[in-house]
């Protein structure tokens, strides 16, 4: 049951890599929203799957840290229908979210230290954007430097937990 599992989740995690990078990318409104849907969906089903694997080895801080990154992709993707500009308040709240989540699954030693580096700073930059947003800055999510700047080293993030699953399996 374990391997269906994590190639699931694994599953959920690239098509959030790929799309959600993909998303930031083309000018099409109507495509990025259909991108980011498909993104979000996708690393809501893998975080969920990740949150009971770690729940079920007693590993609980990893498990709130994918639990609570779970709700704020799941924040997030109530504005991906809307307008950049109108996606704003869903996106700080959900940039917040990520970078507890983030912060969780990083302390504990249960990825690899390269993966937890990449989520610390992950976490740290999209806490600088959400505290930004919530200072009232306008920022989008396809502003610059950041989170344009964060999204590379989120998917950096999503390939160590990648790796960790294939690792197991």
């Amino acid at each position: 049951m374990k391997k269906p599992l994590n190639a699931l989740a694994i599953i959920g995690l690239i098509l959030g890599a790929l799309l959600g990078m993909a998303g930031t990318f083309v000018s099409l409104s109507n495509l990025r929203s259909i991108f980011w849907a498909i993104d979000g969906v996708g690393l809501i089903v893998a975080t969920a799957l990740l949150t009971l694997k770690y729940f079920r080895a007693q590993n609980d801080l990893v498990a709130a840290g994918f639990l609570v990154y779970c709700i704020g992709e799941a924040v997030m993707l109530t504005g991906t229908a809307n307008t950049l500009e109108a996606s704003i308040p869903s996106f700080a709240a959900g940039t917040a979210l990520w970078s507890a989540g983030l912060m969780l699954t990083s302390i504990p030693r249960t990825f690899a230290s390269w993966t937890r580096l990449a989520g610390i700073a992950a976490s740290i930059l999209f806490a600088i954007t959400a505290a930004e947003i919530f200072w009232g800055s306008p920022i989008t999510p396809l502003g610059s430097p950041l989170p344009h700047f964060a999204y590379p080293v989120l998917v950096l993030t999503f390939i160590g937990w990648i790796t960790a699953l294939i690792k197991e399996s």
